[in-house]
């Protein structure tokens, strides 16, 4: 973890408008209402560098009130200034999986737990679970983003051609650990790899089964004892994928297109000989997979 020396802040621009936000001095008001009479508060806001919709509130409060002064504040002042907001805000963006105790020891400030939950609430950031998500490398996920871009105009027919595949473990997830990170709610910051937890292929499995379907067609179960290597998975497809696919020729449905992901026992050496023999001999093709 890199100490608060080592960090550089964001400019402020970067933080959301309302850790921005700033009274207007008698002087921006005055030049307000200097340029009402003459420019729109587009103009106005984007003349004098202030946000319309500031503009435009003061000017209904103006008319409204007959007093360009400000109504007092009540309740106690706050606590922490712009800049300290910005701080809070950075540090948990940076930081995303420190606990909320942890994050103000991290940001070294006599505030408290509580004031830290609102200021991080005003940006919209609050702790939410770390999503489970396979740890892609960039180069997985260049060669997914190449695959998508080349498939992307199929249509539906084409895709009823595919025949979907895989294995499921039904089992109970031995880690019951959860991961808390500090984001907003948005796919972006929900999938950012510093915000998602690791798939884990560990756990208590009580029972492995395979099956497939090809559009609303479905395929067979198949359930597997122990653990599925090339031979388990050569005989599963030879015993079940093979039967189906000339079960759908003679209803018509031809030139099936097999998916497959690219565990060990499917892409081993063996099991690509068979699946091309098979392919040959049954009338179907093996579509190609990104990691």
């Amino acid at each position: 973890m890199k100490s608060r020396k080592q960090r550089e802040l964001p400019p402020l621009t970067n933080m959301p408008a309302e850790q921005r936000r700033r009274e207007l001095t008698a002087f921006q008001k005055g030049q307000i209402e200097g340029c009402r009479r003459s420019m729109s508060h587009a103009e106005i806001g984007h003349e004098l560098g202030i946000p319309r919709t500031t503009v435009t509130s003061f000017l209904e409060r103006l008319d409204k009130r007959d007093s360009a002064e400000n109504l007092p504040h009540p309740g106690r002042p706050r606590k922490t200034s712009h800049a300290v907001d910005r701080y809070i805000v950075w540090t948990a963006e940076s930081e995303t999986r420190v606990p909320l105790a942890e994050l103000r020891v991290e940001t070294n400030l006599n505030v408290s737990e509580r004031t830290i939950r609102r200021r991080l609430l005003e940006a919209g950031i609050r702790k939410w679970k770390a999503v489970q998500r396979p740890q892609l490398t960039p180069e997985h996920a260049a060669q997914r983003l190449e695959w998508a871009q080349k498939h992307q105009h199929w249509t539906i027919k084409e895709w009823e051609k595919v025949a979907w595949s895989d294995e499921c473990a039904v089992k109970k997830d031995s880690d019951t650990r959860v991961d808390w990170v500090f984001r907003r709610q948005n796919a972006h910051e929900k999938y950012a790899p510093k915000n998602i937890r690791g798939k884990s292929r560990d756990g208590g499995v009580s029972q492995m089964i395979w099956a497939c379907f090809v559009g609303d067609k479905l395929g067979p179960i198949a359930f597997i004892d122990g653990m599925v290597n090339t031979d388990v998975y050569i005989a599963v497809l030879n015993d079940q994928l093979l039967s189906f696919i000339d079960a759908l020729n003679a209803n018509g449905i031809t030139n099936v297109l097999f998916q497959q992901d690219n565990a060990r026992p499917h892409t081993s050496k063996r099991t690509k000989q068979w699946l091309a023999a098979s392919a040959k001999q049954h009338g179907f093709s093996v579509i190609e997979w990104p990691s």
